[in-house]
């Protein structure tokens, strides 16, 4: 069946689907999930055991070489690193290349299931293997609380309340925190006392364990009710831990001599005081003040402009109801990013079809830019879009860039069609035979361009690694717009010629051809037939240097971000304490601080600065901070 004819013969067919192909493509367009970057799987995962006073040497003999020894047997696995310090082990697995997010959920229920098996053959005083499988989850959204004049304990209420408000906002899927600081009962005890008492560490310890524990105390039956029996004896406050009695001191006054009447509580041999974990495992400030981070995930596949702009809204709100002292600072918004990519994305396909219609108004004709630029661009990235829609494919820098590559051979057959419709009709054809012949000749040449244009991009689609899984989208979105574009050149194409271009007018015979332009390209051509071989070393040369040329351009993966921030790495010798590291943090921060005050005429009014101070070790840290990218400066 020829489609132009069946589009000339069908108009009202015709019309309808023009509607359909607008008004679905605006709609799919409104609906598209929006990403910063296409959702891609992480295949790494961190296995943690902790093994309290053990050295080095014995972490590596009785649990590292366990685990790697049962990892090796999992056919998916590519490489397996460890790490084993004081205490800690750290055993780093890398997935192969080609389990992609369909698969990579059942590898790491296999790997689990490995380290469950061997979880009865750990040394006594080795903990549970924790396991960190979920690298690839995206924290879009990172807020910085801080505080001035309160406590981390305050400080961390506010956090709850905010966090509260967060989690019930529409398409939010997780909000973590980051810097919290546990609050710790601590006993302080004096070894000097212990000794002439003879009480042990271990007796205080048992003491401990016996009290404030929730249990089950029965039921009474009542007639025809039945209640349950409370035990009572928990600890209503910090100062009550301070009034219990040691257990089993009583047995030792009577072997020394003293009167077994006597109780001897926590609080004659102990201070109680409340304080937060010492020392802290992690640290955050915000502008040089104490602080708590909120990082907010989004669902997959949304569209995370919408999400941060409802997001912002009920910030608002919040920060409103906040007391003097507590700030609220964004410090990485994703959204913002995504509606400036789309923005972009906008103005590059403006000027795409301005650029169409200037240059084609110039050489062909107004009316016949407007037509190729409607037809081979809009309903083209229309028509796009829609696809996109069905297929589940998103919004975001691949799929952007696949349509901004597209657009520089979307135009070519929609050209060409209108081209051979207004050489026909100048050659006196009528409209519609000049529509049809101009758009069924050259369709199956045009047809095969296109596929040779698409398969150009399809080795990245077929890449069994993980470029293929982040860039596979790049050829499916160039497929799909020009084939609609040469679909639409088929369709809609001529059906614009014959609708809105005017007959011309009688110049006789005279070639469509004899102009300047296409004179000069005329000479041009014969000069380069007329001496080919010269003109073949020519070309042949310039594939050289070409190839040349090629390898000395830089080859990144990803480009540099343009984001409007910038991150410091501070790290210290290993074994270094906390708060040295956040000394040094502070000292930075200080100089920043600093350099606002003399430069502020030059600094925008919203630069802030955050940074946060970890224990962990740098191999085990940075996978974290890549994870949830919060220590951010």
């Amino acid at each position: 069946m020829n489609l132009t004819r069946a589009t000339l013969e069908k108009r009202a067919i015709s019309y309808f689907a023009a509607f359909l192909l607008i008004f679905g493509g605006l709609s799919a367009y409104m609906s598209l999930g929006q990403l910063e970057d296409p959702e891609f799987t992480v295949k790494t995962a961190a296995i943690t055991v902790v093994y309290p006073g053990a050295s080095a040497e014995q972490v590596e003999l009785e649990v590292v070489d366990l685990i790697e020894t049962q990892l090796q047997e999992m056919v998916e696995l590519k490489h397996v690193y460890s790490m084993a310090r004081p205490g800690l082990a750290i055993i780093k697995v890398d997935i192969q290349n080609q389990y992609w997010s369909n698969r990579i959920e059942q590898v790491w229920d296999k790997m689990r299931s490995k380290i469950r098996d061997i979880e009865d053959q750990l040394p006594p005083g080795a903990q549970k293997p924790g396991i960190g499988d979920d690298f690839g989850f995206v924290f879009g959204f990172l807020i910085g609380i801080s505080a001035d004049g309160y406590s981390y304990s305050e400080l961390d209420e506010y956090v709850k309340k905010v966090r509260k408000e967060l989690q019930v906002i529409k398409n939010v899927a997780r909000v973590d925190t980051w810097g919290v600081q546990p609050r710790r009962v601590f006993l302080e005890v004096s070894e000097t006392q212990l000794s002439q008492l003879g009480i042990s560490g271990d007796q205080i310890r048992n003491t401990l364990r016996q009290q404030n524990l929730v249990i089950d105390g029965g039921s009474t039956d009542l007639q025809s009710q039945r209640f349950r029996m409370t035990v009572t004896g928990e600890f209503a406050s910090p100062e009550a831990i301070g009034n219990l009695p040691i257990a089993g001191v009583t047995d030792l006054e009577r072997a020394q001599g003293i009167s077994g009447d006597e109780i001897i509580r926590l609080r004659d041999i102990a201070t109680v005081t409340v304080g937060y974990q010492d020392p802290p495992t992690t640290l955050m400030r915000m502008d040089g003040r104490p602080a708590i981070a909120l990082a907010a995930a989004p669902v997959a596949g949304v569209n995370v402009v919408t999400v941060g702009q409802d997001i912002d809204a009920r910030l608002q709100e919040i920060n409103a109801a906040l007391p003097i002292g507590i700030e609220l600072e964004k410090i990485s918004w994703q959204s913002d990013i995504i509606s400036d990519s789309i923005s972009d994305f906008m103005v590059s396909l403006g000027q795409a079809v301005g650029i169409v219609l200037l240059i084609l108004a110039v050489t062909m004709g107004l009316r016949v830019g407007i037509i190729i630029g409607l037809s081979g661009l809009v309903f083209a990235i229309l028509g796009t879009m829609l696809v996109m829609s069905i297929m589940g494919i998103d919004l975001h820098r691949i799929s952007l860039g696949a349509m901004i590559i597209a657009m520089g051979m979307m135009v070519d057959n929609a050209i060409v069609v209108v081209d051979g419709f207004v050489v026909r009709l100048k050659k006196g054809m009528e409209r519609n035979a000049a529509a049809i012949e101009a758009a069924s000749l050259p369709s199956i040449p045009l047809l095969g361009a296109t596929i040779v244009a698409c398969m150009a991009f399809y080795p990245i689609f077929a890449s069994k690694f993980d470029t293929g899984e982040y860039a596979g989208s790049l050829f499916t979105v160039v497929a799909i717009a020009l084939l609609i574009s040469w679909l639409l050149s088929q369709t809609l194409t001529p059906l614009m010629c014959v609708m809105f271009l005017p007959d011309p007018k009688n110049e006789g015979d005279k070639d469509p051809y004899d102009k300047p332009l296409f004179r000069t390209f005329g000479g041009i051509l014969d000069r380069c037939i007329r001496n080919r071989r010269i003109f073949m070393l020519f070309m042949v040369g310039l594939l050289g240097i070409s190839i040349w040329g090629f390898g000395k351009v830089e080859q990144l993966y990803f480009p540099d971000a343009n984001r409007t921030q910038f991150m410091v790495d501070y790290w210290l010798e290993d074994g270094a304490r906390i708060e040295k590291t956040t000394a040094g943090v502070a000292e930075l921060e200080m100089r920043i601080s600093r350099s606002m005050v003399s430069a502020r005429s030059g600094l925008p009014e919203s630069l802030h600065w955050s940074s946060g101070g970890s224990t962990a070790k740098p191999s085990a840290r940075a996978m974290e901070d890549h994870h949830r990218q919060i220590p951010e400066i």
